[in-house]
C-alpha cells in the first residue's frame, strides 16, 4: 500500500493548501452560529493497530451536550449549522490534517469510539490493520446514516416501542448497521484496490453510487 501511502499525504497537503479559505469560513460560522464553544470537535478515536489518536472535525453539536455516540436526523444535540455541516460532509474537512500526519487516510473504515473496537473477535480485528478514513465502502452505503436511523426509529415508535428514541437508534445501530459496515470493511481489507480508493473518492465528493462488493453503495 505504498501508493496509498504516498497518495494520501501528498494529496492532503494539497487539499489544506487549496481549501484553507473553506475552512476559515466555516470555522467562523461554526463560532457565530454555535457560540459558547469551539469550532473544532476533537475526540480519542481507535487507528491502526487498535492506538488511539486525537481525530478531529468541525463541531456539529451544542456545548455539554450529554447522550450516545448514535446520533439520529433531528437530533436535539445536532445544530440547524451543524445538519447542514453533516449532511453535506463539510463536518470532514479537519480530517485532511489527520490524513497528512499520518494518522488517518481517505479511505478506510470510519474511525470507532473507544469500545466498538473492543467488541471485535477473529477475523473482524482485520478491520484494526487499515487506517481510519475519512470514506470508505460503510461510509458511502451509509451516507445518509442519521436519516436512516431516524427512519427506523420513527417506524419503531409507530409501532407501539415506547423506549427512549437514543435507546432505539443504538439498538439498530449495534446490531445492523455496525456488524454490516465491519463485513464491508473486512471486504475492504482483504480485496484492496488502488483504483477502488479513486473511485470511492470520487463517489464521495459527486454524491454518486458505485458497484462494490456484490452491492450498490
Amino acid at each position: 500500500m505504498i501508493l496509498k501511502w504516498i497518495f494520501d499525504r501528498v494529496v492532503s497537503f494539497i487539499g489544506l493548501i487549496l481549501l484553507w479559505p473553506v475552512l476559515l469560513i466555516v470555522a467562523i460560522l461554526v463560532k457565530v452560529k454555535m457560540p459558547g464553544g469551539p469550532a473544532f470537535f476533537v475526540q480519542n478515536r481507535v487507528g491502526k493497530g487498535g492506538k488511539l489518536f486525537k481525530c478531529h472535525k468541525f463541531r456539529t453539536m451544542t456545548v455539554n451536550h450529554n447522550g450516545s455516540t448514535v446520533s439520529v436526523a433531528g437530533d436535539s444535540r445536532i445544530t440547524p449549522l451543524g445538519a447542514k455541516l453533516r449532511h453535506y460532509k463539510l463536518d470532514e474537512l479537519p480530517g485532511l490534517w489527520d490524513v497528512m500526519i499520518g494518522n488517518m487516510s481517505f479511505v478506510g473504515p470510519r474511525p470507532d469510539v473507544p469500545g466498538y473496537a473492543d467488541k471485535l473477535i477473529g477475523d473482524d480485528r482485520d478491520v484494526l490493520k487499515l487506517r481510519p478514513g475519512i470514506t470508505g465502502p460503510a461510509t458511502l452505503k451509509y451516507r445518509l446514516e442519521d436519516e436512516m436511523i431516524s427512519e427506523y426509529v420513527a417506524k419503531k415508535q409507530k409501532e407501539g416501542d415506547l423506549r427512549p428514541m437514543q435507546e432505539i437508534a443504538v439498538e439498530y445501530n449495534d446490531t445492523v448497521i455496525y456488524p454490516d459496515k465491519v463485513r464491508l470493511n473486512c471486504y475492504y481489507y482483504r480485496h484492496y484496490s488502488f483504483i477502488k480508493d479513486i473511485k470511492m473518492i470520487f463517489c464521495t465528493v459527486l454524491g454518486k453510487k458505485m458497484e462494490y462488493a456484490g452491492e450498490t453503495i
